[in-house]
């Protein structure tokens, strides 16, 4: 079919254009060679009709690769994956603080600051020796963006931090505020955040450095991104903290725990560790 004017819908319900660039691209981004590409874009090509959902591209994208590479399938499903993470939002944060601690801090989630105000309890704190960050992760489903409101009233908060420490004996090196989402932000809350001098991370913000770009780099997946691992299983070992792939390898205890037996066991781990090869 002619593809050129096909229109496809949203997570937000919004019609755009179908891009084959974009899906050549995200596939590219998962590892996958050229021939497998456009493998997988000639068969996906049969398969599109107007009004087809994003959601319904990638799950078709991800079954074509799955059957080519499944390394490649895993990380193409990264987006979704930290999706998976939710619905109380809790892994995620517990997911953000794996994310610094590999990159040098010291964290902790759900510590208690007392502000000039109130007090507040901080989704994640992440020091080094010379520097303190608190963070704020907002956890979102496919669809709904950070909107102004979010950094507007996280910065309050941080500002009733800042009132409480600003002198005596309860000084702290407090240099940064994040805001942290799986989804994106809006141009205003982007805006804002520059004036107020908050930091924002998103799954593609800042250009370069975003989630997916540092997990990326760091090889940093989350245990949801596995294709051998059930829903069940996924669930239990979030239950017990373990949120990366990495955890899982340094310690297998959980999946013998689960009953897997060796055959199997050996093929997730082997999905992991070619996950975190980067």
């Amino acid at each position: 079919m002619d593809i050129s004017n096909l229109k496809i819908i949203k997570a937000s319900g919004e019609k755009a254009n179908f891009s084959i660039e974009r899906v050549a691209e995200s596939l590219r981004r998962s590892g996958a060679n050229e021939e497998l590409i456009q493998n997988t874009i000639e068969k996906l090509k049969a398969e599109l009709y107007e009004g087809i959902t994003t959601k319904e591209i990638y799950n078709r994208a991800f079954n074509l690769l799955k059957k080519g590479n499944k390394t490649s399938a895993s990380k193409y499903k990264l987006k979704t994956a930290i999706y998976e993470l939710g619905p109380t939002g809790f892994p995620f944060e517990k997911f953000i603080a794996a994310l610094l601690t590999h990159s040098g801090y010291k964290t902790q989630t759900g510590k208690i600051y007392q502000g000039k105000c109130v007090t507040h309890e901080i989704d994640v704190e992440a020091k080094t020796d010379s520097k303190l960050v608190l963070i704020e992760c907002k956890f979102h489903n496919a669809g709904k963006n950070c909107d102004v409101k979010i950094p507007l009233y996280i910065d309050s908060r941080f500002r009733d931090i800042k009132n409480f420490r600003s002198n005596g004996e309860n000084k702290l090196d407090f240099e940064e505020g994040w805001v942290v989402t799986n989804t994106r932000f809006t141009s205003d809350a982007v805006k804002y955040a520059k004036c107020a001098n908050l930091k924002l991370l998103s799954w593609d913000y800042p250009k370069d450095e975003g989630l997916k770009d540092r997990i990326d780099q760091l090889g940093l997946y989350p245990i949801t991104v596995s294709t051998l691992l059930s829903e069940r299983e996924k669930n239990f070992l979030l239950s017990r903290d373990v949120v990366l792939c990495q955890e899982l390898i340094n310690d297998t205890f959980y999946l013998d725990h689960l009953g897997i037996n060796n055959p199997r066991k050996k093929r997730i781990l082997e999905e992991m560790k070619d996950l975190c090869k980067h």
